[in-house]
């Protein structure tokens, strides 16, 4: 006697293989990984530590999925891609910032204001600073 919802003889050939490809979560986790790092490229953890994880999980994505294991190779080489834009961008911007806070110019400017007395002299260091930076 069959129950609601329940075949009333199994389907020859309608068993799940053990062997089958499954839903590659790696895959996913990579691209949301890397959507996610290429909209915070700018801040450290969102560029870098977001970055190498999406970059990691795509790369293991993709690797069981060429391997036949799991589906979604597409997706887990783009999640790879977008993480290792993301890495690249945020490197650049953190090369940059630290360029920017030990060059000349800034230590200067920065020893301006810390040695100014009030509001007129610290404007003062922000016009100097300005006029430096763009002679350079």
């Amino acid at each position: 006697m069959a129950h609601y919802g329940q075949p009333a003889h199994s389907y020859p050939g309608h068993h799940q293989d053990p062997g089958a490809r499954t839903s590659n979560g790696l895959a996913i986790a990579a691209l949301v990984l890397g959507i996610a790092a290429c909209v915070f490229f700018w801040t450290v953890f969102g560029g870098i530590v977001l970055g190498l994880v999406g970059l990691v999980l795509g790369i293991v994505a993709a690797r069981r999925a060429r391997g036949g294991r799991a589906p979604h190779r597409g997706m887990a080489i783009v999640g790879a891609v977008l993480s290792a834009l993301a890495v690249i961008a945020s490197a650049v911007i953190v090369a940059i910032g630290v360029s920017f806070l030990t060059s000349d110019s800034f230590k200067d400017y920065n020893d301006c204001v810390q040695h100014a007395d009030n509001q007129s002299e610290r404007d003062q260091c922000s016009e100097d600073f300005e006029r430096d930076v763009n002679n350079n």
